[in-house]
């Protein structure tokens, strides 16, 4: 017993001890100190509600869209589709991690037999055998045996192969929370292109309603004696015009209202949202220091952890290298009877151990090594991409913003302006000092100008989704498991907010 307890401790000691291969550093990453659209004098709109480390859309402060995110989470198929990605990746962790212990079997079996036959003499002197003798046998014969294998790893192959697994499974969780973020602002953007349509829609029904009462003044002009006749069709023409206009805005709006049903898991046919009005208030979310989106874009925390999957496969191919170990052994019992079959005298036992090594292989295990340093290699970049984008898409919301409030201030001067010109233009073609013509070009300079301030509002509420997609949402690496509890097999699957 003693010397068994002296093996199992140098065994454990060789297993932690000896395991070939990297050891994963992280890169650096490619990360300025500051955000350069972060501009002196930009104030930011701090929201009156703090960002939610989850249901990020609150800030919004809008109750069906927060009805409609959370449907998201509960009923999108391409979450289910991620999530089940995540359940395999933590299956896949327990199978490896399986071959770190003894493959135990169990064999029983049972054979009847009979030997000895009479026989009697040919003509040329030999025995013909024809049918049993009497000195035959019948014979009885059963065995228990248990087997076991164990693939020791010495030089850490299966230990590299968990670590990659691990890693895999942690990247598979991030690519969850980054579909998930994805979805949530994919919704978002159509709720407020579907808002903005519904502006525009009404903007569209009050013009219709200017242009009806522009044209009954052209035609008491005309009844009057005072105007062409031109000036009635010309009036007609941009009413009829206006109305076409809005009935055409029905199209986006009904597609939009599709692609929502769909995020949230419906058919477009179980979905009808009524008409709402745009939101007026924008609000900025603050950013912090670049370096925090390594811990905030579940994008770049996927990239990350991709690069430990494949600096473990470097491990795994160099533990090709060296002999592959392993101990065997059997106990059990045969003979006969059954009824006695389990006693000493029929005790059986073997102990056993092995190496293999491979003593030529073409060449193919150098390649398998450099392959594995190349896709190493690969992530790292992919990692660096990953992070150089994050910050181009934080960089392109906070300018967007800022330039945007800018030229949304400028279109709201604009829009007044021309308000007051078609006053002025209707006003002097009552009096008989304006063609009609000047009162067209006034309303509908009008109506560009109350259009395209709908269209910067818009903007501005997409960009502002757009820069807290960039930012990570509410997420963050403490929301993933960690390599023990997905060594250990522990239930783990983040809930959505």
């Amino acid at each position: 017993m003693r010397i068994f307890h002296v093996s199992t401790t140098i065994l454990a000691l060789l297993l932690t001890g000896c395991m070939v291969g990297p050891d994963y550093k992280k890169p650096d990453a490619p990360v300025s100190a500051a955000y350069k659209e972060l501009l002196p004098g930009w104030k930011i709109s701090t929201p009156s509600d703090a960002l939610d480390k989850g249901a990020w859309w609150s800030i919004f402060n809008d109750p069906l869209l927060d009805h409609l995110e959370r449907e998201v989470n509960v009923s999108n198929q391409t979450l289910k589709e991620f999530e089940a990605s995540y359940r395999q990746a933590q299956d896949v962790v327990q199978e490896a991690r399986g071959q770190l212990f003894p493959v135990l079997t169990a064999e029983t079996s049972g054979t009847r037999s009979k030997s000895g036959f009479g026989s009697f003499s040919g003509p040329n002197g030999g025995n013909i055998a024809f049918g049993p003798s009497s000195s035959s046998r019948l014979r009885s014969n059963f065995s228990l045996e248990a087997n076991a294998t164990w693939d020791i790893d010495v030089w850490g192959r299966i230990r590299r192969t968990i670590e990659s697994d691990v890693a895999n499974a942690q990247a598979s969780e991030a690519d969850l929370a980054n579909a998930r973020l994805s979805a949530q602002a994919s919704l978002a953007s159509d709720y407020f292109d579907l808002r903005a349509a519904d502006a525009t829609q009404a903007l569209l029904n009050d013009a219709v309603a200017q242009y009806t009462r522009s044209l009954q003044i052209t035609m008491n002009q005309y009844n009057a004696g005072t105007a062409a006749r031109s000036d009635v069709i010309t009036a007609q023409t941009q009413l009829q015009t206006t109305q076409a206009q809005a009935v055409g805005v029905g199209v986006a709006r009904a597609q939009f209202e599709h692609a929502i049903a769909v995020l949230t898991g419906h058919p477009p046919a179980d979905l009808a949202i009524g008409p709402g009005t745009l939101a007026s208030d924008v609000p900025v979310v603050p950013p912090s220091v670049p370096a925090s989106l390594l811990e905030r874009r579940p994008d770049v925390a996927s990239a990350e952890r991709h690069m430990q999957q494949e600096n473990a496969l470097i491990g795994v191919a160099i533990a090709a290298y060296y002999p592959d170990i392993s101990l065997s052994g059997l106990f059990g019992y045969t003979g006969s009877p059954l009824r006695s079959l389990i006693s000493a005298a029929n005790q059986v036992w073997s102990l056993g151990a092995g190496a293999t090594q491979s003593v030529f292989q073409g060449g193919s295990l150098v390649a398998a090594t450099a392959a594995a340093r190349a896709s190493y290699d690969n992530a790292v970049a992919v990692y660096r991409q990953t992070v150089l984008t994050a910050l181009q898409q934080v960089e392109d919301g906070l300018s967007g913003l800022r330039i945007l409030e800018q030229q949304a201030a400028a279109q709201a001067i604009a829009v007044a302006s021309a308000r007051r010109a078609v006053d002025i233009a209707l006003n002097e073609y009552r009096a008989g000092t304006q063609a009609y013509t000047a009162v067209v070009v006034a309303q509908t300079t009008a109506l560009n100008d109350e259009e395209a301030a709908v269209s910067i509002q818009q903007n501005r509420l997409l960009a502002s989704v757009a820069l807290i997609e960039a930012l990570g949402g509410g997420w963050n690496t403490g929301k993933m498991a960690n390599a023990e509890d997905l060594q250990n097999g522990l239930p783990f699957l983040a809930k959505p907010p």
